[in-house]
């Protein structure tokens, strides 16, 4: 069976299973049935906003029809695009072009399409209210602390940093010379860690939320697993996907969720932090930091 008649297969098996959706679903197999080709170079949220129904009813409604998820029920439309069964360009199409070019095109695309496939899944499967439930618990905390070792030790300075430009109460740790329990010593229920470790999971990491849950602390935990320690034992957990080809797990979507939730705690936040952050680069221009003038 060709590509065209496996996607054309799946058309099939929806309108087949049309009444067995739920009424948001039919909403999204509509739009899939009635514009199958945007569906091979469309994300989940493409998809879903375009069909006006919340990303995780698309991936319900591939599941509801014999697929893992998504990027399950798109492949069959990604070959055909890929095989030239489409006369539009796509970003498989440019994908299998690069694994074309020398003896490094194939691990260009395959680390491409990881870091894209990455960050799809990881918000595909991150509902807007928890993270809006979680930004709300860091504005409202006297202190954050953000944990991560490793690798995971530069994301959370990163974030820190970022998020100091218009608050104060945000901390990265372990500071130097110090332990992940000795920086959250005097934190308690006014307080959040957010944890971050992937497998495999560091135990300094899983210790420290150990401790920070016996001080009342509230935990906002990101990992790579529903079944990680750091999300199950979470207020707020998140799970991030970090497939790659190289050896190290990708952090291309922890530091996409982090920037996202900081982005939510500045719009949950009050209005002077806005005015806080606009005074904080000026102030920098006014030192001679930047180089040129503000623009």
């Amino acid at each position: 069976m060709n590509d065209t008649n496996v996607s054309d297969a799946v058309l099939n098996r929806l309108s087949s299973e049309w009444d067995a959706l739920t009424p948001e679903a039919q909403k999204a197999a509509r739009y899939v049935l009635e514009n199958p080709r945007d569906v091979g170079v469309s994300t989940v949220r493409e998809i879903a906003e375009a069909a006006n129904v919340k990303p995780n009813t698309v991936v319900r409604m591939a599941r509801q029809v014999g697929f893992e998820g998504y990027e399950d029920f798109r492949e069959p439309f990604r070959e055909a695009i890929r095989n030239g069964q489409a006369s539009f360009p796509d970003r498989a199409r440019w994908l299998q072009d690069t694994r074309k070019n020398g003896a490094l095109g194939g691990l260009y695309a395959d680390m491409v399409s990881a870091a894209l496939q990455n960050v799809e899944d990881t918000f595909a499967g991150i509902d807007e209210a928890a993270l809006h439930a979680a930004a709300k618990t860091l504005w409202e905390s006297r202190s954050v602390y953000t944990l991560g070792v490793g690798v995971n030790n530069a994301n959370a300075r990163n974030f820190t940093y970022l998020a100091r430009t218009g608050m104060v109460q945000f901390h990265a740790i372990p500071r130097p010379g110090s332990t992940p329990v000795d920086d959250i010593a005097w934190a308690d229920e006014r307080d959040v860690l957010i944890a971050i470790t992937c497998h495999p999971y560091r135990r300094e990491v899983v210790e420290a939320m150990q401790v920070a849950r016996e001080q009342g602390m509230k935990i906002v935990g990101i990992s790579d697993s529903p079944a990680s320690p750091i999300v199950r034992n979470a207020d707020h957990g998140f799970v991030v996907a970090a497939d790659t080809p190289q050896f190290f797990p990708s952090s291309v979507s922890t530091i996409a969720l982090l920037e996202t939730l900081l982005s939510f705690v500045i719009a949950t936040a009050d209005d002077k932090i806005v005015d806080r952050v606009e005074r904080f680069h000026k102030r920098r221009h006014e030192l001679g930091i930047y180089q040129g003038d503000i623009s």
